[in-house]
């Protein structure tokens, strides 16, 4: 499964899923802009690791880093108006695959499930599941 969305980003908008994943939570951000070390939390990787894919996004000019006055070492990561447009472009495939690839495979019952497991396991972490969200599958 991972594989098979892994392929449909790369073939249709030539990024990786670390890089679709990284628009999108800049996307959700207040003013489209995250800390660093928020959004190597965020992404569930590493801050070396989110960094070269940060280095790879502003290549593209998806996003570009700014300082932050109170914090000499700290750095915000910005989504630009380019990257929020490779996003609108990118995100009714990865939506389709994603679709295919989990929802399509499950029944009603089973989805409800697994929204019922997804949102314990959030609240469980200090998360929150966005019920419209999963309606809109």
């Amino acid at each position: 499964m991972n594989s098979r969305i892994e392929q449909q980003l790369q073939r249709d908008a030539g990024i990786p899923h670390t890089y679709y994943e990284i628009l999108v939570r800049l996307s959700e951000a207040p003013d489209g802009r995250l800390r660093m070390s928020e959004l190597a939390v965020a992404t569930l990787g590493s801050r070396s690791r989110l960094s070269h894919a940060v280095n790879r996004l502003e290549q593209n000019g998806w996003v570009r880093r700014e300082g932050i006055e109170s914090d000499r070492r700290g750095q915000v990561a910005i989504l630009t108006d380019l990257g929020r447009q490779k996003l609108v472009e990118t995100a009714p495939g990865h939506v389709d695959e994603v679709r295919k690839s989990i929802f399509d495979a499950l029944t009603e019952e089973q989805v409800e499930h697994l929204y019922d497991v997804c949102a314990t396991l959030a609240r469980h972490s200090g998360d929150t599941v966005d019920r419209a969200v999963w309606e809109r599958r």
